[in-house]
């Protein structure tokens, strides 16, 4: 199981946020790309990173902390927020992203993640990120009246490398991973789910390992590590 550390993105440094609200950002530190090498330094084997400007706004914004990050290290980098367009995809792929994270184009345009999936084979994941089990959209601060697997079942026969799924209540607040739908999520599902949302112990990663036969390929963790709830170095052996 892929454990991957995460870099949120806001006005250029990195920041997390409590269950989405961005009054709520807490900034970890003032250079991305020096948090991103932090991180290879320690034995991730990719890093997940956000513009979560670009969410909001429907477009790349923090571009340049993109590019630092990806200058300064040799993981591979999935990143997700604003990206919306064919062009945005193209960009990104041909700039050394290895994974494009479509999440509101999952929702309002799923004919451009099959499009992307067909012009880019295991390169396009769908990011689900839910609100009481409904798809929250823009940055999270819209809430749609779908299900969270309704949408994922849209993309099963396209060849979505993986569905990330978050649970926004959760997220930044270390209320714990919600486990159980993230369990439920992937059992119906025959794509490869990342879960994400909460995580706060070393403990909590050792019960998701535990599930993994429903098919959750990884865990995104942010907060934890930066506070120092999780050891970085233990948290990787719990999931091995």
């Amino acid at each position: 199981m892929i454990l991957y550390p995460a870099i949120d993105l806001k006005d250029g440094v990195c920041v997390r946020l409590v269950r989405g609200e961005f009054d709520q950002a807490t900034v970890f530190n003032q250079d991305p790309a020096d948090q991103a090498r932090v991180f290879q330094e320690f034995g991730f084997s990719w890093i997940h990173v956000v513009d979560l400007n670009g969410a909001l706004q429907g477009r790349p914004v923090n571009t340049e902390a993109v590019e630092r990050v990806l200058a300064e290290v040799d993981l591979p980098v999935q990143l997700g927020g604003g990206i919306r367009t064919m062009a945005t995809i193209e960009h990104w792929l041909s700039r050394g992203i290895r994974r494009v994270v479509l999440g509101t184009a999952a929702l309002s345009n799923p004919d451009l993640v099959k499009e992307a999936c067909r012009a880019f084979p295991g390169q396009i994941a769908v990011g689900i990120d839910a609100r009481e089990g409904f798809v929250a959209v823009q940055g999270w601060a819209e809430t749609s009246r779908v299900k969270a697997l309704d949408l994922a079942l849209k993309f099963e026969d396209c060849g979505v490398a993986a569905v990330i799924y978050t649970d926004i209540n959760r997220d930044g607040a270390l209320g714990g991973l919600n486990i159980e739908a993230t369990c439920d999520l992937a059992f119906a599902l025959t794509t490869p789910v990342i879960a994400s949302g909460g995580v706060r112990s070393v403990k909590e990663l050792r019960e998701l390992k535990h599930e993994s036969h429903c098919g959750i390929a990884g865990v995104i963790c942010g907060r934890a590590l930066y506070d120092g709830r999780i050891d970085a170095r233990e948290a990787l052996r719990a999931l091995v």
